[in-house]
């Protein structure tokens, strides 16, 4: 087999260079050992606008309200736990004005059931991640001062403990792209000719509006 593997700048490793693994490294990182998926939905938030107009909303990520997080031992069920914890998700609502309004969602409560390994170390910590991601379902009404609107907020809880994991290695990575500079104005020659679409130049003839008539 041959190990040597150098890709070139920008290349892809794809699952046919499995065979250019240059070695086995130790990492340390964070391993998830259980995770599972849930839905929750709110059908009417309502917001006061304090007198300004709606320009947009935005959801940051969910997290768990400190000193909620329960973990308890099920009877008869070894491995397992009974997960409880209060999920809060925040967001800002930004008004025409330029001013921004931030407040929660109201607060999900969360009773599951997850897989912890019982035959571990003490001093190893096994810690419970939430991912959220939510979205307006629906749009947004705006009445009197006021927004009313729908949420549905995907939420991923996972169990993750740090560990030292062998992995296969490809060496380093190869040298990055150079840097895009950024320019306030630019050339508006040179956009012109880089980005602009070629128009066409002439109208279409009846065949191309209308292919399906004879």
């Amino acid at each position: 087999m041959n190990n040597s593997f150098d890709p070139s700048p920008g290349d892809p490793i794809m699952e046919q260079d499995l065979n250019y693994i240059t070695e086995n490294v130790c990492i340390i990182t964070d391993k998830v050992y259980a995770h599972c998926q849930q839905r929750e939905c709110f059908p009417d938030v309502e917001v006061d606008l304090e007198g300004k107009k709606f320009e947009s909303i935005k959801f940051k990520p969910g997290f768990i309200v400190p000193n909620t997080l329960v973990v308890t031992e099920l009877t008869n069920r070894p491995n397992f736990k009974r997960v409880r914890f209060t999920l809060r998700i925040p967001y800002e609502i930004t008004t025409k004005e330029g001013s921004v309004i931030e407040g929660f969602l109201p607060d999900i409560l969360k009773d599951i059931v997850l897989f912890i390994p019982d035959d571990v170390r003490d001093e190893f910590d096994f810690r419970i991640v939430v991912e959220t991601s939510s979205k307006v379902l629906d749009g947004v009404i705006e009445s009197d001062g006021t927004i009313n609107f729908a949420v549905g907020v995907f939420i991923i809880v996972k169990v993750v403990g740090r560990v030292q994991l062998l992995i296969p290695a490809y060496g380093f990575c190869p040298e990055p792209p150079e840097c895009e500079e950024f320019s306030p104005d630019g050339d508006i020659c040179e956009r012109f000719f880089e980005y602009e679409p070629f128009p066409d130049f002439f109208p279409p003839q009846f065949e191309d509006i209308y292919p399906d008539v004879d």
